[in-house]
């Protein structure tokens, strides 16, 4: 606040300084105070040195918290008289300087807390702060920077601390007034010090000097931009300072401390006209702390609210070409590809890429920029936009002249960027991706395919990035190889020389390793926090975490009043490790999950979830975190039924945007889509379906997951509606689909809808090469519960063929049991039950009066979990079986009980097929 009066770039004296020194002050007392008092304990005053900690290595920040902040975060610190009694002490030594001589005093008494070879006899319960530790360290810097300021300094702090604590004494409620009844002298007499004509005096030569520099360089210094407020430095703009704007923007800012943080870029707005001056440090920390924001959410940041501040900084500070690159993915975040594209241009067309990337340029490079650095970036804008094909010919571009530049790390970022692409869009053609360096397979007349031209680039990108020890991107590549195995049978790259035998199947071992590779990214960390940390912003996040609670269980309504949170709020903090390392590590525990789903794993792919949504949620993006939560919804869905999952849904809906193409707007359309085909609402379905394709984008090759699975569910509302010819056709089409661009998980689903169909419409004989063809893809990718489902599919289909392959078909379900009632969905394991009884019951050899528990244990069983689901069509199912078999054992009461039952599930199934589902409007 009064960085005027010093050096650029020093440490400044302000009024927020002066408070963490009263703190330090009340954290170290006279000896004459024991040590436990004010404090109901050790640990108390411990976690009162834990906050001063995190407060001194955050006050070089951009922003500095007002005084009702402070408070505020005292509160939080300790919910109990304590805090109480810290705010207390706090306000009346600021009430208590009210002249320079007050603060000499203060400076010089404060020197008595820290140790030192001058320090004298000290008593057994008297607090020295050491002078090389942080707190000794921080108090040091405080009084070096008072004793360098001159009087006028002097004079300008006492006027700004004025100031500081008047803004929190017209916060106060009337209540709490008359403790601070001599505030209005003091401010009197901060005004007789402020109102010296040596101010204006010290305000001309700052502005001679400025003026000087200009003058000689062209340029203004970075060290004298203010990133806050600019408004008021601004000549054109005249911003009054009791005008009823600043009021409203005042309250609000007051409700909300931790709000928008573009919001807070007014809160340094002085009503003395007192100038803020923040470093080149602070202004590249601050924009880098947006940077990260709106890669974690950028429907966080508002798109007109933080353009205006990043144009005030463009204005004031034409030179801070990183600037153009925050309007860039603010742009790109809100998806105004036009803006988007013309803020990347002028960020390149300013700077050349030579600023804002930590970068050190190669031996013997040119001087002109990064025209390849450039081309990454385009690249990528366009693969966020579903432009494929573009995306590829400039990322294409972007290898040649990383090669010509001898530019190695944005080459291996270029491959990388390449293979994300291959990976997400479907590319039927790249005949000429690769480029010159993979010439040895092109040069023989070897044609690669998509899948061998992914798996060259991944691996290529893997090994530059080790040779180039990018720690960041050796995990990402990893992980990427673990998708690869996860879901592609690697076949090798030449086609001739000797045939050995091959086993055509993906090798879960190999996902397992590439994982675990990847996770040795946080080891590596571990040992360069410090290095790899910007000093401070471990704090910040800290503070910032203060009021967050830690106790409300995931995907929970709060209840209670939360104070048991307020024991463990303390220690569930941030770590110091980077953000970007965490987000990977997030991101490998989400590929876990999605493995243990393929396998089958039920159990290991929930916990895995849960330990992304529990431990990564704060450092991963919303995107991340959101497919997280689906993934737990999915599971509460199949296993506990939709009454589970719509009450989880509605808590991921008030913390998620149901944006388009969100994973948690998806998600909801794939539960009402299940529930609708459930209950019979067979209109409902297909308006959902249509919805899903909409979502979709007509690029070719973009969204082809969503295609997918919007294609899957319209064949499954065909077949729901026997219209068979329409389903198969539909089923049919996507399956050519997922050959072309080479889905083969997706081809296992659709072969076994194709055996459903077949089924269905009781040509058996034609469904069965289809469930055979399913289970051999299953077998080949490992899916084990999705084998299941097709040996349950196979098993019927010998059923329905005579009685003479029941037993054949009741060998198939028994096999298929372990898997199913270990990790099957309530829908897999009625089924199962449904199929066994029908087994029995067709078998000539089976007695049902000796054995009738078996079949009625096994329909119950299923009937009971089929109601869960509101599965109406095989509820009834399980109910006529029910009641034939009591039938036949003579028991008529049990017979009209279950017929009754079969009765209401088929009424409610053909009442429902011409009604709208009322949980839409609801939801």
């Amino acid at each position: 606040m009064s960085g005027i009066f010093k050096q650029p770039g020093a440490f400044a004296i302000t009024p927020h300084k002066v408070s963490v020194c009263i703190l330090l002050k009340i954290y170290a007392p006279p000896a004459q105070i024991s040590l436990p008092f004010p404090f109901s304990s050790v640990a108390h005053h411990n976690r009162l040195g834990l906050f001063l900690l995190s407060l001194t290595k955050s006050c070089d920040d951009i922003l500095e918290p007002k005084l009702d902040e402070l408070i505020h975060q005292l509160r939080m610190m300790s919910q109990n008289w304590m805090s109480t009694w810290i705010i207390d002490q706090l306000m009346t030594r600021l009430s208590s300087l009210s002249s320079p001589d007050d603060l000499f005093n203060f400076f010089i008494d404060i020197r008595g807390i820290l140790g030192g070879p001058d320090s004298g006899a000290i008593e057994d319960d008297q607090i020295i702060l050491d002078l090389n530790s942080n707190l000794g360290i921080f108090l040091r810097r405080c009084v070096l920077a008072f004793n360098l300021l001159s009087f006028e300094g002097v004079c300008h702090l006492l006027t700004n601390i004025g100031i500081y604590c008047k803004e929190e004494f017209s916060n106060c409620p009337p209540y709490e007034a008359p403790s601070l009844d001599d505030s209005s002298s003091n401010l009197e007499t901060y005004s007789e010090y402020e109102n010296m004509d040596l101010e204006n005096f010290v305000y001309e030569k700052v502005s001679e000097e400025i003026e000087a520099r200009k003058e000689a360089n062209e340029r203004i210094p970075f060290h004298l931009h203010v990133p806050n407020t600019l408004l008021s430095l601004v000549d054109d703009i005249d911003v009054p300072v009791d005008s009823a704007a600043s009021k409203q923007s005042e309250k609000v800012r007051v409700a909300s401390p931790y709000g928008d943080p573009s919001s807070n870029m007014l809160r340094d707005d002085d009503p003395s006209g007192a100038v803020f001056l923040r470093t080149n440090w602070q202004v590249q920390g601050y924009l880098q702390e947006q940077a990260d924001i709106i890669e974690k959410n950028g429907g966080a940041v508002s798109l007109n609210g933080f353009e205006i501040v990043l144009r005030q900084l463009r204005k004031l500070a034409p030179e801070l070409h990183r600037v153009h690159f925050l309007s860039y993915l603010n742009s790109l975040s809100h998806d105004d590809y036009i803006a988007a594209l013309e803020n990347l241009h002028c960020y390149f067309d300013y700077s050349a890429g030579t600023e804002g990337l930590d970068f050190v340029p190669p031996a013997g490079s040119n001087s002109f920029g990064r025209y390849e650095v450039a081309l990454l970036c385009l690249g990528m804008m366009h693969f966020h936009f579903g432009h494929p094909k573009l995306a590829l010919e400039v990322l294409t571009e972007a290898v040649r002249v990383s090669q010509q530049q001898s530019n190695d790390t944005c080459l291996a970022y270029t491959l990388a960027a390449i293979s994300n692409l291959l990976f997400e869009n479907g590319i039927s053609s790249t005949a000429r991706l690769i480029g010159s360096s993979y010439s040895l397979f092109t040069s023989i007349g070897i044609s690669l395919s998509v899948q061998q031209q992914l798996f060259v680039l991944l691996r290529g990108s893997l090994k530059r990035a080790e040779s180039l020890k990018l720690k960041r991107l050796v995990a990402s590549n990893h992980l990427a190889m673990a998708k690869f195995d996860l879901t592609h049978v690697q076949r090798p790259l030449l086609s001739f020389g000797p045939k050995a035998s091959m086993k055509l199947s993906t090798c879960p071992v190999n996902v397992c390793k590439e994982l675990r590779l990847s996770s040795h990214l946080i080891s590596d960390f571990c040992n360069e926090s410090s290095a790899m940390t910007i000093d401070g912003a471990f704090s910040t996040a800290w503070l910032r975490n203060l009021p967050k609670p830690t106790g409300s269980l995931l995907l929970c309504p709060e209840n209670g009043s939360g104070s048991s949170s307020n024991v463990s709020q303390f220690c569930a903090q941030p770590t110091s490790i980077p953000g970007s390392v965490m987000q990977v590590l997030g991101s490998s525990y989400l590929l876990r999950a999605t493995a243990w789903e393929l396998y089958g794993s039920t159990p290991l792919a929930r916990i895995n979830a849960l330990v992304h949504a529990t431990c990564f949620a704060d450092a991963s993006s919303s995107s991340d975190t959101a497919l997280a939560y689906v993934k737990l919804i999915q599971h509460l869905a199949v296993f506990k039924g939709y009454k589970e999952a719509f009450s989880a849904l509605k808590i991921a809906e008030e913390k998620f945007l149901s944006v388009s193409k969100s994973q948690i707007l998806l998600l909801k359309l794939q539960l009402l889509h299940d529930h609708a085909l459930h209950r019979g609402h067979l209109k409902l379905a297909q308006k959902l379906c249509d919805e899903l394709g909409v979502l979709a984008s007509p690029v070719t090759g973009v969204d082809m997951n969503l295609k997918t699975e919007a294609s899957l569910r319209h064949a499954r509302t065909l077949l729901a509606a026997n219209q068979f010819r329409e389903a198969a056709a539909v089923a049919h089409s996507l399956f050519c689909m997922c050959y072309k661009y080479n889905l083969q998980v997706e081809n296992a689903s659709v072969l076994l809808l194709l055996a459903e169909i077949h089924k269905k419409s009781g040509n058996a004989v034609l469904g069965l090469p289809y469930a055979l063809a399913s289970l051999s893809f299953c077998q080949s990718f490992n899916l084990d519960l999705l084998k299941a489902s097709a040996t349950l599919t196979l098993a019927e289909l010998w059923l329905s063929l005579g009685s003479s392959h029941a037993t054949r078909a009741l060998n198939l379900v028994h096999g298929a049991f372990p898997m199913i009632l270990g990790h099957g969905g309530l829908e897999l394991r009625s089924r199962a039950y449904i199929v066994e009884a029908k087994c029995y019951l067709s078998d000539t050899n089976f007695s049902v009066f000796e054995n009738y528990e078996i079949v009625i244990d096994s329909l119950r069983q299923a009937s009971d979990e089929l109601q869960l689901l509101e599965f109406h069509e095989l509820a009834a199912e399980a109910f006529y079986l029910m009641a034939m078999v009591y039938d036949k054992l003579g028991q008529l009461e049990k017979r009209e009980e279950a017929a009754a039952s079969f009765q209401k599930h088929i009424l409610a199934l053909q009442n429902n097929k011409n009604e709208d589902d009322p949980l839409v409007g609801v939801l």
